[in-house]
């Protein structure tokens, strides 16, 4: 024996496959963190596709959905730049996320939100992510995520309380 490990091919065609039965809720989250439903799209296979490519590595990450949410983000991100586009919310909300978010005001507000703001509000409330499970998939530190965090709800707030008044 050389000191090679054998894997259960069908094991990690499985696991592959579990991160695959989520994609759907990721897009969502994209969706909502990028405000472009088809950008978030494109993102998302982009990034599952090279989640397949690289599974022997990716497999072993405490969180692979949230390698894919963050390179998701990234791939988003890095289109918004190159077609040099200002406002990161074209589409009105009911149409970036599907219904699963009745508060249209809500909506719109998050969608006023920067990016990088939104990014944590989706994967800590949206995505149900722990602070350190959302740090560790935007590769940022949990101190960020907490001041983000603390920054993009103080906004919210205040955003929601003027629509009210």
């Amino acid at each position: 024996m050389d000191g090679t490990v054998e894997v259960d091919a069908s094991v990690t065609q499985d696991r592959f496959e579990e991160l695959h039965s989520r994609r759907d809720r990721l897009y969502r989250a994209v969706a909502l963190a990028v405000g472009d439903a088809g950008l978030a799209a494109e993102a998302i296979d982009e990034a599952m596709a090279r989640a397949y490519a690289r599974w022997d590595r990716i497999e072993a990450y405490s969180s692979p959905e949230g390698w894919v949410y963050r390179v998701a983000i990234n791939v988003a991100r890095s289109a918004l730049r190159k077609t040099r586009r200002e406002d990161l919310w074209e589409l009105p909300p009911e149409e970036a996320v599907a219904d699963d978010h009745p508060d249209l005001e809500l909506r719109a507000a998050i969608g006023r939100l920067p990016v990088k703001f939104r990014s944590v509000v989706v994967a800590r409330y949206l995505l149900d992510w722990s602070t350190a499970v959302t740090a560790q998939a935007l590769g940022i530190p949990e101190g960020t995520v907490k001041v983000r965090l603390k920054r993009a709800l103080s906004r919210l707030a205040e955003d929601l309380k003027g629509a009210e008044g």
